[in-house]
């Protein structure tokens, strides 16, 4: 009997002694990288959605379109009034619209560099 339970404390020491550090880094760097893709999606997203409730003329005390008016203002990353054209629904247009692509483009660059730099192994 000693010698069964001897086996198995040596059975879960081998178990603990074999966890792969490198595929436990990998898929954490994976789910950063998908983290920062979905977020920066869902920034060009609510972007994408303050263009269609300006230029659709959708309420604005509607509590959606105020949820989402107040985050879009915050995500322009300094371009909500880089152009300023007389129309307004064109100005928003224009400087949200190149917001949202920047999000876009962050996206994939920065996910692509997460990954790249996760990807070094000692």
């Amino acid at each position: 009997m000693s010698e069964h339970t001897d086996k198995a404390a040596e059975e879960k020491t081998a178990v603990k002694r074999d966890v792969d550090w490198g595929e436990i880094k990998d898929r954490f760097i994976g789910l950063l990288a998908g983290v920062v893709r979905w977020v920066c999606l869902i920034f060009a997203l609510i972007l994408v959605l303050h263009v269609v409730f300006v230029v659709a003329e959708a309420n604005p005390s509607n509590g959606i379109v105020q949820f989402v008016d107040g985050w879009a203002d915050r995500l322009t990353l300094g371009v909500g009034d880089l152009f300023t054209p007389d129309d307004a629904k064109l100005r928003v247009l224009i400087n949200y619209g190149i917001a949202a692509i920047l999000w876009l483009i962050i996206s994939s660059v920065g996910s692509k560099i997460i990954r790249r730099v996760g990807a070094v192994r000692d």
